[in-house]
């Protein structure tokens, strides 16, 4: 009986011929319904942002309508008066948040570098799920604990060692003097600071881990230090992830709420440029008031507050964007 010259052959042609392993003609309906679906939640998103803005610029329109360009550059807020003025909420929100992104980047540059280069193998878990674990606390935990604890240490031993220090520099002493309340814009920028530290310092430390093993052992092997191989191989290889992290900080600041209603001070009056003195911000403002405020231009107002936090957000995040194009089209040029 005749044997086939190749058995193999003819085994792996069999076995492609039979039904069972035949490859069913490819079909487009999944595709294009996955394809329509993703789309459509992209358009969704769009859909969502473009109404949040509707629905803010008609809610404020009375408040755009009777004050107009006055409310950004108004100090006062009298709601018996309806007299409102956005510059005091406005310059607390902005202050604040520029206070915690000088104290919080930083720190989180230095826990970042120490859990991806200078910690034990033993301790950067351990440390690492402590940091984050931070990010889990509730804001109004951060505003309590900030009102009774922090503050008044903070007026008893800080603030009178730093109006001694600071306070008596030629330029930037005027923001150092002042009496030493324990609350204010210093110290609700300080509590933001410790709020947004954990999620700058995780966006830093996952980033800098994604840095290929061979670059930084490349330069190593140059003799680089660990500050020249962080300075110039890790950050330019990471930036963009490093300024998200940090635009997710500012942001997280911004937004803030209830920790800062707690510490800041709920004040509407800039009488002193003093970081010491009380303060208000945009949210703080806004937790405060709108429960109790009447319909009217008091609403309106509180509504226009609003809208202009979501165009501070908008605009820090078209700065990030630009900046981070702006260094790319810096390093092509290299």
């Amino acid at each position: 009986m005749s044997q086939p010259a190749n058995p193999a052959a003819a085994f792996s042609t069999a076995a492609l011929e039979s039904p069972e392993l035949q490859r069913k003609p490819h079909s487009k309906f999944g595709d294009l319904v996955f394809a329509g679906m993703a789309r459509g939640f992209a358009f969704l998103a769009l859909a969502l942002l473009a109404g949040i803005i509707i629905a803010l610029a008609v809610a404020s329109w009375p408040s755009i309508e009777t004050f107009g360009a006055r409310f950004l550059v108004s100090t006062e807020w009298n709601p018996p008066a309806e007299r409102f003025g956005a510059l005091v909420p406005m310059y607390g929100t902005l202050v604040t948040s520029l206070i915690a992104l000088v104290i919080a980047v930083p720190v989180s540059f230095g826990i970042a570098l120490f859990l991806t280069e200078l910690s034990p193998v033993w301790l950067r878990r351990p440390l690492g799920t402590a940091v984050e674990l931070l990010a889990a606390i509730p804001s109004i935990v951060f505003g309590m604990w900030g009102l009774l604890v922090f503050a008044p240490l903070f007026a008893t031993h800080v603030q009178p060692l730093i109006a001694k220090t600071l306070g008596v520099l030629p330029l930037i002493g005027p923001l150092f003097s002042g009496p030493s309340l324990g609350i204010g814009l210093l110290s609700a920028g300080i509590i933001l600071a410790i709020m947004i530290i954990p999620y700058i310092a995780s966006v830093m430390r996952d980033v800098f881990e994604l840095t290929p093993t061979m670059l930084k052992e490349s330069a190593y092997g140059l003799g680089c230090t660990t500050w020249e191989v962080i300075w110039r191989v890790v950050l330019p290889y990471t930036k963009s992830g490093v300024i998200g992290g940090v635009m997710l900080g500012l942001g997280r600041a911004l937004g803030e709420t209830m920790a800062v209603t707690f510490i800041i001070g709920n004040t509407n009056f800039l009488t002193s440029p003093s970081l010491f003195m009380p303060g208000n911000s945009i949210t703080s403002a806004l937790a405060n008031e709108f429960a109790e405020a009447s319909p009217g231009l008091h609403t309106s107002s509180l509504m226009e507050l609003g809208l202009i936090l979501f165009v501070i957000t908008l605009i820090v995040l078209i700065l990030s964007k630009l900046l981070l194009m702006r260094l790319a089209v810096g390093e092509g040029k290299k």
